[in-house]
């Protein structure tokens, strides 16, 4: 029973991981918390929805669109919505992006209805035993495909010009443009980046949970309550913050009640705080006054 608690807890946790290391992506460079990070891939849902039923595509070329198409949008935002506003504070920044948030929010409500609709892949619900547990084959995608996508962002930010360049834009904007690195594409960068980041999100939780408008909400704030937790600048700390998240919440509804599944992170994200107000892998920054 334990075994088995753990083991979806950490099926749950690497989507959250997804989530909250788009959030640490575009804060990062931009020192945005995109709260519209969600709906992005509440977008891809329904787009996969429409390669799937409409345009008769298999489930990788479906993906693969879907991807695009997440990334397209992210770039559009930040083109349009957010550079105009880059320079404001953080307020502002914030307060755009539920803007946005609310935006595509209504856009799909008003395309697609709000109305619940089904996703039309579905995944094998024979389980398989996994060190004493049975995990659905669903499952283990997910966590796969967590994982594939964990390895590729790693290889993309050390080994690559263009993550490098990331890196460096990320600790200091002003010298990374004095060096000639094009700090406005790397900021265009970071957002398709969260873009493709959601569109994968979309597609794993459809089959999941019915697509709706409404369908990332609760996956947004626990993701954006994992990142916190890891600091907020850290993918590690926000991937070992989602994973804890995720077990916990596993065990809470387990052994508790379904009703305290969703309380479990904020008491996470609150113990943590009054202990270490950085997070769990954040740095601890001095200011003399």
């Amino acid at each position: 029973m334990l075994g088995q608690q753990i083991l979806s807890g950490l099926a749950t946790g690497s989507l959250y991981a997804l989530t909250a290391i788009a959030v640490v992506v575009v804060f990062r460079n931009t020192r945005t918390i995109n709260l519209a990070q969600g709906d992005f891939a509440m977008i891809g849902a329904f787009l996969g929805i429409i390669f799937l039923k409409d345009w008769g595509l298999n489930y990788f070329a479906m993906l693969l669109l879907v991807v695009a198409s997440c990334m397209f949008l992210g770039a559009f935002v930040e083109r349009v919505i957010m550079r105009p506003v880059a320079d404001s504070d953080w307020l502002t920044l914030f307060t755009t992006t539920i803007g946005v948030y609310y935006i595509l929010h209504g856009f799909a409500g008003w395309i697609w209805g709000r109305d619940t609709k089904a996703f039309p892949v579905s995944f094998d619900p024979t389980p398989v035993e996994l060190f004493g547990a049975l995990v659905s084959k669903g499952h283990l995608y997910n966590m796969g495909i967590a994982l594939l996508i964990g390895g590729v962002l790693w290889w993309f930010f050390t080994k690559t010009k263009q993550g490098i360049a990331m890196r460096a834009v990320t600790d200091d904007p002003e010298t990374a443009h004095l060096m000639g690195i094009p700090v406005k594409f790397i900021v265009t960068l970071t957002w398709c980046m969260a873009g493709a980041i959601a569109g994968f999100i979309g597609v794993l939780m459809a089959p999941i949970i019915y697509v709706s408008p409404e369908m990332m909400d609760e996956i947004l704030i626990k993701g954006y309550v994992a990142a916190v937790f890891g600091g907020l600048y850290s993918f590690r700390g926000a991937v070992i913050g989602a994973l804890m998240i995720g077990v916990a919440e596993n065990l809470a509804g387990g052994y508790l009640g379904s009703h305290y599944k969703t309380s479990v992170a904020f008491i996470m994200i609150v113990v943590l705080l009054a202990f270490r107000p950085q997070g769990l892998m954040g740095i601890q920054q001095r200011r003399e006054i």
